[in-house]
């Protein structure tokens, strides 16, 4: 547990998981098959009612980054819709009781992000389920290397992390934007390959960098309607999604070539939602929130 009271050194407030013991993961991975279990503030994070009575879904919210943030929204007086895939509802049903021991509404929801027509269900659930719908976090994603690069990328995969990247987002702001009042906020999840793109992850890096400019040219269609639009861009997070994506030779020292010297945790970036979802950033649209261990983002 972290000492919140106490200022800490960054490069050793996460011991580092155990990543070379660590067996590869059938995709989508989950959390309890974690060696080291991924921290998503469940004994650190103390809310202020900065989400006081809001209304958020989160696509991705079973585990890693999606499980940090619902937690985090919960504890900060929201109540919390989460999507997640059918293989992950034990992982989903551990984030619920997270946000309901946070005295607040949680509900799973399960939705293949790559069809349209869920999509547009799922923004539809969440807005019965909470009476209206005023944050919506898309960080549902879709990432598999290919360590031949572009030869080894396939139209089908490629077509996979496209829809559920870049089209899931679209089809779920549009439908949310067309409910949500001035004072609401979209936050999507890009990623430091948007700028600093793995050749083996090259559809996905491609996908992240598109995220970037969607952000921006929503956040200019939406501002007069009083509708922020922001992202946050993770670097290496030590989630599932990890050893379920990548080959255990390029994830036994992952996060160890950023400045900080070790890979986050979910944990710290929940902060970055947070604010970007209260009206802490009330004069911020447009922009990305890079938490990256260092790493420049561009």
């Amino acid at each position: 547990m972290v000492d919140q009271n106490k200022a800490s050194d960054p490069t050793k407030r996460f011991a580092l998981p155990d990543r070379a013991g660590q067996p590869e993961l059938e995709h989508p991975g989950l959390t309890q098959n974690m060696l080291t279990a991924p921290d998503h503030g469940e004994d650190s994070y103390r809310g202020s009612g900065k989400l006081a009575g809001r209304k958020a879904l989160v696509t991705g919210g079973d585990s890693g980054i999606g499980r940090a943030v619902a937690l985090a929204f919960a504890r900060e007086g929201a109540d919390v819709v989460i999507a997640h895939l059918e293989t992950e509802v034990d992982d989903a049903r551990t984030t619920v009781e997270s946000i309901e021991s946070a005295g607040r509404i949680g509900r799973a929801v399960v939705c293949d992000v790559t069809d349209e027509s869920q999509c547009v269900r799922l923004v539809s659930t969440a807005v019965d389920v909470l009476g209206g719908l005023d944050i919506v976090v898309n960080n549902a994603a879709y990432q598999m290397a290919q360590m031949g690069g572009i030869a080894d990328i396939t139209s089908e995969q490629f077509d996979r992390v496209l829809k559920t990247n870049l089209y899931a987002l679209f089809w779920i702001s549009k439908e949310a934007a067309a409910t949500m009042k001035a004072g609401s906020a979209i936050i999507n999840t890009t990623s430091i390959q948007a700028s600093n793109p793995s050749p083996e992850l090259l559809d996905y890096a491609t996908t992240k960098a598109g995220i970037v400019a969607f952000t921006k040219g929503l956040a200019g269609d939406l501002a007069q309607r009083g509708i922020r639009v922001n992202a946050v861009a993770p670097g290496p997070i030590w989630t599932p999604l990890i050893p379920a994506t990548m080959p255990a030779s390029k994830y036994e020292d992952f996060g160890e070539q950023v400045p900080l010297g070790r890979p986050g945790q979910p944990a710290e970036l929940a902060p970055a939602y947070v604010f970007l979802a209260s009206d802490d950033s009330s004069y911020i649209t447009g922009e990305t929130i890079a938490v990256t261990g260092g790493t420049p983002f561009s």
